[in-house]
């Protein structure tokens, strides 16, 4: 079992100690589950009552504190805790070598200490880099490329021509690289438009379960270096999404959008096709996006405004019952004066 000193972990995080730092830590779990060899972190004043009932044998905090155990100050906790996390904690790593079971072709080629599960189908001419690990179930069809240390969990889809970079994490069950939803009339009839492009997904990019990212109709859908996705996800066909953007859950981002660098989409976000979404801009949830949104703006609603204007707005809508009422009794009363004013002249 790894161990680490209170002093040591510091180090890692550049954080302060306050107390022994020679006190051995062996793990790391939350304030309340917390037990003796284990460290916890605290992100908010309001666990304060919590830290003091903990029986972690030491805390990551923000400032110094009146508390027994020793603690590591640093400005950001739950940073610093997301660091020590992965030091104590690595994902099992899955069974090297290629599985009796796979299915990998002679024109494939495949990098050093990859790991190929059982019932994975690697397609023709598909490139597989260093220490790549695919989980059972995965298809990775013809001329697709996966980087060095990227990991594919169970049925993952990857259709011919998806690039993948390194250190990429994709989660069970999605799809990379289906057709876009590309259609024409011709009268009655839809005629499908084929979709001969690619899907290539940049470097230490994290996919969520059961998301869904379709191949562009010419050239690409790009997904950005450090782009982190949750799960249920559904990204049109030539859709551009920069670097280091964060999009929640249940997000539907339509073809041809471009989406800027650290952007943040919430949960539930539906955005329209061709819409051009800013370096840095926030956007809440449930909202509808119909419009550009500049650099560093904060939006939501539907339809689409800004955040503080549609927080009031919101307000409001637990009020209209009572408004609807206050107006019709003023709508009455202008009536009766209207009508008594009419016969007073008469």
């Amino acid at each position: 079992m790894m161990e680490r000193t209170v002093g040591e972990l510091a180090e890692l995080v550049g954080g302060r100690v306050v107390g022994d730092p020679s006190v051995k830590i062996k793990g790391v779990a939350s304030l309340r589950e917390a037990s003796p060899g284990e460290i916890t972190f605290v992100a908010s004043d309001k666990y304060l009552e919590d830290l003091k009932e903990t029986r972690a044998s030491a805390a990551i905090v923000s400032r110094e504190l009146p508390i027994s155990i020793p603690l590591i100050v640093v400005p950001n906790p739950l940073l610093a805790m997301a660091k020590i996390m992965a030091l104590f904690w690595q994902p099992p790593p899955p069974h090297p070598g290629i599985s009796d079971g796979a299915w990998v072709s002679p024109s494939a080629r495949i990098g050093k200490d990859v790991s190929i599960g059982p019932f994975v189908y690697v397609g023709d001419e598909a490139v597989i880099g260093d220490k790549v690990a695919l989980y059972p179930g995965v298809y990775v069809g013809p001329r697709v490329k996966i980087g060095p240390e990227s990991i594919l969990y169970p049925n993952v889809v990857l259709y011919e021509g998806t690039v993948v970079g390194k250190r990429v994490v994709i989660h069970a069950g999605s799809v990379i690289g289906a057709d876009g939803f590309g259609y024409v009339k011709e009268g009655q009839r839809i005629v499908k438009i084929p979709q001969m492009g690619i899907v290539e997904i940049g470097d230490e990019v994290e996919i969520g379960a059961n998301c869904c990212i379709d191949r562009a109709t010419f050239g690409r859908t790009f997904i950005g270096r450090g782009v982190k996705m949750d799960n249920l996800i559904q990204i049109g066909h030539n859709v551009s999404i920069g670097e280091n953007t964060i999009i929640v859950a249940q997000v539907g981002v339509s073809g041809s959008c471009e989406v800027g660098r650290n952007v943040t989409i919430a949960g539930q976000v539906g955005v329209a096709d061709h819409v051009k979404i800013g370096d840095g801009v926030q956007i809440s949830a449930k909202a509808g996006i119909s419009r550009d949104i500049p650099p560093g703006e904060i939006v939501g609603g539907i339809p689409q405004m800004p955040h503080r204007r549609w927080l009031r707005v919101a307000s409001l809508i637990f009020r209209l019952p009572d408004l609807k009422r206050q107006l019709d009794e003023l709508v009455r009363r202008v009536e009766e004066l209207s009508r008594k004013s009419k016969e007073d002249r008469g």
